[in-house]
């Protein structure tokens, strides 16, 4: 009898702490009056760092409004792609709010709300190739040198559609795109929001296929086992999609250029 009790109190404390466990980082944001969101400075429209040194873009704004909801401060976590989510997995920052796609691999790391927008790879193109490359399949080819940024979901569609041709990864969209530019690279596959962007800052300097030729639902991530913080963000997600705060952020940053002149 001794022994079932102290099974049965040995249980009852484990889902006492289980509990615990996932109301902590709800509790952790509202006891410290931040909240801390993660991200990689650089990829417009999402996140950019102005001329003022200031973190501008859509993730911001998303993260800014959220955290008013919540009642506490938006904390910036600027860091390398690469180790973001080491980054949110050592508990550096509450979630990685900047532009992730959602995928198999990723999902066994973190877990992921409900997607806040959809987009695609798309394809920025040397000049004297407009017309002869109309497709990713056209590149797939060991004539053609393609090239993106380090471990992002450009780097997966290359190796998954275009498996031929030459490629050459750099650390930055920034330096990748600027090989094309340059001359010393025939495209570059990235997000179809920055190549859009780029491609209207660049014109004649590059060709835009604007087609994306994949399905990247992005979402916001954090660490596995808290449902509490998930239920949190899905629900936030449907208010400002339903109220109408959604599209006003929205609409500033993919619908309007003013921004740009922030960052150039």
């Amino acid at each position: 009898m001794k022994r079932v009790i102290q099974s049965a109190i040995a249980a009852v404390t484990l889902l006492s702490s289980a509990a615990f466990a996932q109301q902590t980082l709800l509790q952790e944001i509202s006891e410290s009056g931040e909240l801390r969101a993660c991200f990689d400075a650089g990829y417009m429209p999402f996140e950019m760092k102005a001329k003022n040194g200031q973190f501008i873009g859509f993730d911001i704004d998303l993260g800014k409004q959220m955290a008013r909801a919540m009642g506490v401060k938006y904390v910036p976590v600027n860091t390398a792609w690469d180790g973001i989510i080491p980054t949110l997995l050592t508990g550096k920052c509450h979630l990685i709010m900047g532009g992730m796609t959602i995928t198999p691999q990723r999902n066994m790391q973190v877990n992921f709300a409900d997607p806040y927008v959809v987009i695609g790879q798309s394809i920025l193109l040397s000049p004297k190739l407009e017309g002869k490359v109309t497709s990713y399949r056209d590149l797939n080819s060991d004539q053609y040198t393609v090239v993106t940024k380090l471990g992002t979901t450009g780097e997966g569609a290359i190796k998954r559609y275009i498996p031929k041709a030459k490629v050459n990864l750099f650390e930055t969209q920034s330096e990748a795109v600027l090989e094309v530019t340059n001359g010393k690279a025939d495209a570059f596959i990235y997000d179809l929001p920055f190549n859009a962007i780029y491609a209207a800052e660049n014109q004649g300097q590059l060709t835009h296929l604007d087609q994306p030729f994949t399905f990247e639902p992005l979402g916001w991530a954090v660490r596995q086992g808290d449902p509490d913080f998930l239920n949190f963000l899905n629900g936030y997600l449907r208010q400002i999609k339903g109220d109408g705060t959604y599209d006003r952020i929205y609409d500033k940053w993919f619908k309007d250029d003013a921004w740009l002149k922030q960052v150039q």
